[in-house]
């Protein structure tokens, strides 16, 4: 490890990133990447993928594919599906869709914990 000081986090911009062998990690939103990636390319990339590689378009419908802890209300169940969902043209903490979730109301979510339903 050198003693640079740790790169900002391309999903959030805070500044508290670590390395994990490999990867940099950022504690805030989740968001792991490689030294050197290229964000700038990731952000203006027009494709949104969920965890299995499924390309995302406003209106699909997806399922949670891991249980979600939400501050101040009921956790999420993997499993969950989630109908209409609209993709962000900015990221909001590393999240990329904006979806009403059944049980938990209206909020972001990271494509990296949705599967596309076909």
């Amino acid at each position: 490890m050198s003693d640079a000081p740790a790169p900002a986090c391309p999903g959030c911009s805070e500044e508290y990133s670590y390395q994990q062998g490999d990867l940099w990690v950022c504690p805030m939103c989740g968001h792991e990447w490689a030294e050197g990636e290229d964000s700038a390319a990731e952000e203006t990339g027009s494709k949104v993928l969920d965890s299995v590689g499924n390309e995302l378009v406003d209106g699909d419908s997806v399922t949670i594919t891991k249980g979600l802890k939400v501050k101040g209300g009921a956790d999420i169940k993997a499993g969950t599906k989630v109908r209409g969902i609209r993709l962000l043209e900015s990221s909001v903490n590393g999240h990329d869709i904006e979806a009403k979730v059944p049980g938990a109301g209206q909020m972001y979510l990271k494509s990296s914990v949705v599967k596309k339903i076909n």
